[in-house]
């Protein structure tokens, strides 16, 4: 069963300090300058264990950048700098920018309707529910489409049907948000390649193109370009001091809390640190950080078969990894976390109390799982408090100063997945999932 491992590491800030004396590589040319972990105070010794996951869970390529510069970067297999790879879903981060540059240059408006740019007839809304559709609606996931009927990835009109009025509903739904590729290119006049080179891959260096595979657009290019990438998010939409992305409220908007009903979710970013995330494809609220083990300040670009962008600002930090399934979730939330479970080892910013901490993690057991008359929730030695979710994140069960073990009698709850959520007396929290099956 998976555990996750919440503790809040020392000096995070917030994304709306700028992040200080950055490197930036030439545009042209492979020259990026690095950094050593040694010259970092980092732990060398704990960078084995990382690539050696890494390779296990099907990893192609994995840069992580600290104040800009090149720490550590590794290819797996045949993989090599100059190859080239999908990014899925973290793809949708870059079209989140560029509807910000199209925004900041009077092309569109967040609050302009959808259909103004794709015509009416775009879905098989009543009209005037879609017209209540915007531009913003399509960046938060919340166009009111309905996500479980047929192919959430299709884009025809006869898919996108109605389930609830925009912006009463978040669901990771594909389609709606493929079809901004359309608004960029009506607003601007040209094709969502030729706008992104011309505002974005000229200033940055960056190489890539989109690429049509059946509905999707999806973004091809050599893993330092999404470095690159990484690097000018990072640094606020300024590619060193090239102002790329000028309009502050925008970037401020995407990387924070676009919506009540899911608060990790921004504009098209994932955000940690928020105490509550939604999942793609599920209408359950996590009653947790997205990434436990990561900052908080962290925000991610995930996609499908574990294609992720880290940032995080309090440490000038950026990871990068490209390849196949790790074989944890369409969306790899948990890869992600445990990949900084050993990234945090490599950084050496765990403390004695961290240690502890993750110690008490391992500690706790849930048991047996699947359960059907009852299961125990243990962690010996401790003192400790337990909450139980179901799936619609409602408390079916809560104790207090529980000493070491509790057994919960499983024939009062319905069939189904459930959260455990325990809490030790320093405060340090762990969830676990456990099935119920009669």
């Amino acid at each position: 069963m998976k555990k996750t491992l919440l503790f809040l590491l020392p000096g995070l800030f917030s994304f709306a300090l700028q992040a200080q004396d950055l490197y930036f590589p030439p545009l042209v040319g492979n020259t990026w300058s690095t950094s050593t972990p040694e010259s970092l105070g980092w732990c060398p010794d704990k960078i084995d264990e990382l690539l050696d996951y890494l390779e296990v869970k099907n990893s192609k390529a994995f840069i992580v950048l600290k104040d800009g510069k090149i720490v550590i970067e590794e290819y797996f297999g045949t993989f090599t700098q100059d190859s080239l790879w999908y990014w899925a879903s973290a793809g949708k981060t870059l079209t989140a920018f560029t509807v910000g540059i199209a925004q900041q240059e009077g092309h569109l408006s967040l609050e302009d309707a959808t259909s103004d740019y794709l015509g009416a007839g775009w879905t098989s809304c009543p009209p005037d529910k879609e017209a209540n559709i915007t531009i913003r609606n399509q960046l938060t996931m919340t166009s009111g489409l309905d996500d479980g009927t047929g192919d959430p990835y299709c884009t025809l009109s006869s898919c996108l049907q109605y389930k609830a009025d925009a912006g009463t509903r978040w669901a990771y739904h594909n389609g709606p948000y493929t079809l901004l590729d359309g608004v960029i290119e009506a607003a601007t006049g040209q094709t969502l390649n030729a706008y992104i080179t011309q505002k974005i891959k000229a200033q940055t260096g960056m190489t890539g193109t989109f690429l049509q595979i059946d509905y999707n657009n999806v973004f091809f290019s050599k893993p330092r370009s999404m470095a690159r990438f990484g690097l000018l998010m990072l640094n606020k939409g300024k590619w060193d001091n090239t102002p790329i992305l000028t309009d502050t409220a925008y970037f401020n908007q995407m990387v924070n809390t676009s919506q009540e009903l899911n608060k990790s979710y921004g504009y098209l970013w994932w955000l940690n640190g928020k105490g509550s995330f939604m999942a793609p494809g599920l209408q359950f609220v996590f009653p947790f950080d997205l990434n436990p083990s990561a900052p908080d300040d962290m925000i991610a670009a995930l996609g499908k078969n574990g294609q992720i962008i880290n940032i995080v600002p309090s440490q000038n930090l950026v990871y990068i990894r490209m390849g196949n399934a790790p074989g944890v979730g369409e969306v790899p939330v948990t890869f992600n976390d445990t990949v900084w479970q050993k990234l945090n080892a490599v950084i050496c910013n765990v403390t004695d109390v961290e240690d502890q901490i993750k110690a008490e993690a391992d500690a706790v057991k849930v048991y047996p799982n699947p359960a059907q008359q009852s299961f125990a929730v243990e962690l010996p030695e401790q003192t400790f408090s337990v909450v139980v979710f179901d799936a619609t994140g409602r408390r079916v069960f809560e104790a207090e100063d529980v000493s070491q073990k509790m057994k919960i009698d499983a024939n009062a709850l319905n069939n189904g997945i459930y959260t455990v959520r325990v809490t030790t007396r320093n405060q340090a929290v762990f969830h676990h999932k456990v099935m119920v099956v009669h």
